[in-house]
Parts: C-alpha cells; sequence; structure tokens
C-alpha cells in the first residue's frame, strides 16, 4: 500500500505546510489553509505521454549557449482572427493556453466554436462540466459540421490520455482544469494540489508531443483566476475573459503571453450562433442619435495595440440631497475626482453642489488616460447643456494646472478618427513635434489648456 500523509494548502498561492497556520508565510492570506491528503509513492506515476512505443523516457544534457540552434516555429492559425490576434499570431506547436472568465461569459462557446471552424485538423474537446448531449445542443446552434471533432466527458486524467493515443488529435481542449482528477493525488477535484497536479501532466503532455493544449479555468468572486498561484506561472499563455453579460460585447485579454505581446486584445459580440469576432469596434461603440444630445463626447483612445472610438457620456444635475454624488460606470472615480477638481479650481465650474454620473458607451471599461480630455469635454457640455457636434473627437490626458499632457501613439489614434468620417480631433500641442498632418483628411487642432478647448467648442 502506497504511504500517504496530509498536508496543508493555501487556497491563495498554493503554499504548503506540513501543520496548519493562521497566516500564510507566502501570500500573507489570513484563515486560508485547507487540510489534504497527499500521496507522495511516485512509483506509479507514468513518464510524459508519447506517440512513440519506447521506454519514453527523457534523456537530456546540457548545452552551450552558442550550441543552441534557433528555428522558427510555424504557427497554427486558427480559423478565428482575434484569436490569432491576443496569441500573437496563433497558436504556438506544445504552448499550454489558459483561459479564464466569469461563469456564462461565453468560455465554452468560444473554443468549442474555433474547435468546430477548425475542420482541416482533429480536435479532441474534453468536458468535466457538460454532458455529450449538451455540448451537442451548443454545437447544433452554432450550425458549423465538422467531423474531425470529438468529445469526451471525462474527468479522470489517466482515461482523458488513453483517449489521447487512440485519437492523436492535433489540439487538445480541456474544459474545465477544475473538474480534473489525477489518481496520484488523494484529493477532492478543484482542490489546490488537484490543480496543480493536473496542469503539471498536460504540461508535460504538450511538450511532449508537440500538441497545443486550451485548459478553460475558472475564477473566484474577487476575479483572481480560481486553484493555485502556480497554474499561471505553469502555462505559457493567460487569457481573461472578460465582459458584462448585460451586453453583447466581450473581450479577450491577453495577461501572459511567452510567444508575443500581452497588449493584445480580440473583441466578440455575443449572438446566437455563438461569438461573432468585431474586427471593427468603433462603429459599434459609438451610438448613433437623430438628435444631438449633450453631456456627450467621442474619445480616441488606444486598447492595447488597437485604436477605438468611443462614447464618454456624463450628466450633471443639481443635488438633491446634501452630500452630492459621483458615480462612474467604466471609468475611474479617483479620476473623475481629480477632474472635477481641477475644473473647479482652474475654470471656477462650481461641481461641488453638483450630482456627477459618467459612463462609458459599451459596458467598457477603459483605464487610458487619454479619454480625459472627452470627460472633460462632456462635463462641460452636460453642465452648459450646449451640445457638441457629433464630428469631433478629442485625446488628451489632463494634468492639475489644466494642461493638456502629450500621449503616445498619436498618429493611430488620428488615422482610426480619419478612416470614421471625423472631421475634428483636437490632440495636445506637445504631439505637434514630428507630426505630418499632410497624410490626414481630418482637421488636426492643437491644444494647451483645458480653456483653450472650452473656448473653441463652448
Amino acid at each position: 500500500m502506497a504511504k500517504t500523509k496530509s498536508a496543508f494548502f493555501c487556497q491563495q498561492c498554493g503554499y504548503e505546510t506540513p501543520k496548519w497556520t493562521g497566516k500564510c508565510p507566502s501570500c500573507a492570506a489570513w484563515n486560508s489553509f485547507v487540510e489534504e491528503v497527499v500521496q507522495r509513492d511516485e512509483k506509479g506515476k507514468p513518464d510524459a505521454v508519447n506517440w512513440d512505443d519506447g521506454d519514453g523516457k527523457e534523456k537530456r544534457k546540457a548545452h552551450k549557449l552558442d550550441e543552441v540552434i534557433h528555428t522558427q516555429e510555424a504557427r497554427m492559425m486558427a480559423p478565428d482572427a482575434e484569436l490569432n490576434r491576443v496569441l500573437g499570431g496563433g497558436m504556438v506547436p506544445g504552448s499550454v493556453i489558459l483561459v479564464a472568465g466569469d461563469p456564462g461569459i461565453g468560455k465554452s462557446t468560444l473554443f468549442l466554436q474555433c474547435a468546430l471552424q477548425w475542420s482541416n485538423i482533429t480536435t479532441l474537446y474534453v468536458s468535466g462540466e457538460e454532458s455529450e448531449q449538451q455540448i451537442k445542443l451548443r454545437a447544433d446552434r452554432i450550425a458549423i459540421k465538422n467531423n474531425n471533432l470529438y468529445l469526451l466527458t471525462a474527468t479522470d486524467t489517466t482515461t482523458i490520455f488513453n483517449e489521447v493515443k487512440k485519437i492523436r488529435p492535433q489540439l487538445l481542449i480541456i474544459d474545465s482544469i477544475q473538474t480534473l482528477e489525477s489518481p496520484y493525488v488523494e484529493s477532492a477535484a478543484g482542490s489546490v494540489s488537484q490543480v496543480r497536479e493536473c496542469a503539471a501532466e498536460l504540461q508535460r503532455f504538450a511538450k511532449s508531443t508537440n500538441i497545443p493544449v486550451c485548459i478553460i479555468g475558472h475564477i473566484t468572486k474577487d476575479g483572481a483566476i480560481a486553484g493555485p498561484k502556480v497554474l499561471e506561472h505553469m502555462v505559457d499563455t493567460v487569457l481573461q475573459f472578460e465582459g458584462d453579460r448585460h451586453y453583447a460585447y466581450r473581450i479577450l485579454r491577453t495577461l501572459k503571453n511567452r510567444f508575443g505581446s500581452t497588449a493584445e486584445l480580440g473583441i466578440y459580440e455575443m449572438v446566437q450562433s455563438g461569438m461573432r469576432p468585431v474586427s471593427n469596434p468603433s462603429e459599434i461603440l459609438l451610438s448613433q442619435h437623430d438628435e444631438p444630445l449633450s453631456g456627450i463626447a467621442i474619445a480616441a483612445t488606444m486598447e492595447a495595440s488597437r485604436p477605438l472610438m468611443i462614447e464618454v457620456q456624463a450628466l450633471v444635475t443639481q443635488a438633491v440631497y446634501g452630500t452630492p454624488q459621483r458615480t462612474v460606470s467604466g471609468f475611474d472615480l479617483r479620476r473623475l475626482q481629480l477632474l472635477l477638481a481641477v475644473l473647479e479650481k482652474r475654470g471656477g465650474f462650481h461641481f461641488g453642489a453638483k450630482d456627477v454620473f459618467v459612463n462609458i458607451a459599451g459596458g467598457l471599461k477603459i483605464e487610458d488616460p487619454s479619454i480625459e480630455l472627452a470627460v472633460v469635454c462632456a462635463l462641460l457640455s452636460s453642465y452648459e447643456d450646449k451640445t457638441l457636434p457629433s464630428n469631433i473627437c478629442l485625446v488628451g490626458e489632463i494634468g492639475l494646472s489644466g494642461e493638456i499632457r502629450a500621449i503616445n501613439r498619436i498618429d493611430q489614434r488620428i488615422a482610426e478618427a480619419d478612416k470614421l468620417g471625423m472631421d475634428v480631433i483636437f490632440i495636445p500641442k506637445a504631439n505637434a513635434k514630428g507630426l505630418d498632418t499632410k497624410n490626414y483628411k481630418i482637421q488636426i487642432k492643437m491644444v494647451n489648456k483645458v480653456e483653450d478647448v472650452y473656448k473653441m467648442l463652448f
């Protein structure tokens, strides 16, 4: 009989200790340790899965760095352009990709749709959460036929790898890592030790067979990926699938990527037939109004390396209660308070007795400081109850003295505004250096302070 012993694991970071302790010495979390039975007998554990029938033992030796020959990996181009974008140009063979997101956000739908569209490769879709009938119903809703897609409803890793040896897929999708169980760890599925062991087995499989593995993961109520933090270190790419379930748009954001940039994101629209990639999100994020409305300004922002035109909405009303309200959606509340203080001090606008509401249309959460000029203009438009022209857009960061600071990638923002048919764009005067205005049809106006913009628009 195998020798077993119990250990205590931190549910936050995966730190292991032989006895219970109140505070984790690794992540400083309180009351996060749980006891799990861990099997220490390593004799029965198999080596990494290989296609050959040899002994499977790795024979490695050290090499000098100059002796290592670098070869460019041929990436596997997925049929989804947005997924290729966030992965840095396609899937790298042998890579492990972790995708996490809220329940019902569309993680399973996205990867089932990708597997159905990828008809020229053999894919094994492993589900530990849904039955084959449920997956079939979703596939019928997506309405794409694929004879090279195999379904497996199992949670035991031994069963999964036995099917892998029979089918020999070119892509493996796991839904989800928290439902898998390894027979070499005696603890419940979803525990720290189970998630770590199952991820390690999948990683050994991917590296030994050169097959990409896509792992779907859960998140906690705080928005972090469930399981030990070491899970994010083990995989090659971490993608965050986010969005508001009340809106149709979803954002696939790169948090970690060993084979590409982490400054990429893909945008999808949830429709009846699955996830529709949005190639030009600016046209969708801009609302079409029948008549001009006050409190609306267009901002030219950058999400990763992708320029976006978004609509900033503001509402300024007389405060009914004693303490004025400050409510934001998709924007930083502390940054709004700073902008209101600048307008109060430098512009003489009395926002102290006003309720202020700011919303980013489309359910987006924008952290780019270059939209602050658009936020200020939307606030002033609602304060004065005067409409802004719908054919202008604004870009710039506001300083504490009311100056408009320079921002990055100004040429891409101007090109996006020009492409969408905007007539005028306001940019910081500090960005004028080295900018060739002859390349654009749009009229470019340089501004240095908020009061300059106020005089031009109001």
